[in-house]
């Protein structure tokens, strides 16, 4: 597999971006990224940024039946609250597309 070269401005801003995202792991960063694990941690270590580390939801989905009903509670009520915020951006990206289709078709009866 070929090594990839990623230029320092790109590097800069994922490590940014992952220092600015609350609650956000290495894994999730790189998989929006499309880069490995190993490469952006290297990149946070490089920049003296601290690895966050944290139990992830597969392994708290592995073992359902050791939350209580309140965490499990807790869990759903910030589970909706994530879906309810992906839906609202989703919202708006589909808006913005719907905008920008209209403009650039000329269409104005839509």
């Amino acid at each position: 597999m070929a090594r990839k070269n990623y230029p320092d401005e790109f590097k800069r801003d994922a490590v940014a971006l992952y220092r600015d995202t609350e609650g956000a792991t290495i894994t999730v960063i790189a998989a929006e990224l499309g880069v490995s694990e190993a490469t952006l941690s290297a990149w946070c270590k490089a920049a003296g940024v601290s690895i966050r580390r944290c139990r992830s939801a597969s392994a708290a989905a592995a073992s359902p039946g050791c939350e209580t009903a309140e965490q499990e509670l807790a869990r759903l009520r910030a589970e909706n609250k994530a879906l309810r915020a992906t839906q609202a951006r989703l919202s708006t990206e589909r808006d913005i597309l719907r905008s920008a289709a209209k403009y650039f078709a000329g269409e104005r009866n839509w």
